[in-house]
């Protein structure tokens, strides 16, 4: 229960980027449409569109590679 929760890291001063389509945030968080997933223990952020394309995948937990 006293667990520490992180909030999103993007790796310095670099724009997060989405996994699938390279689009770059604004800023270096990701903005709150965007969706982040942990696979092989690393974060990917996807972007509003690519997340919508792909939810179906994504809440299936189906790795990002059969999408």
């Amino acid at each position: 229960m006293d667990e520490q929760t992180h909030g999103p890291v993007a790796g310095g001063t670099e724009n997060v980027v989405c996994a699938l389509c390279g689009t770059r945030a604004e800023s270096e968080n990701a903005p709150p449409t965007w969706l982040c997933s942990v696979e092989n223990c690393s974060r990917r952020y996807y972007c509003d569109e690519c997340a919508r394309t792909h939810i179906r995948a994504i809440e299936g937990r189906l790795d990002s590679a059969w999408w």
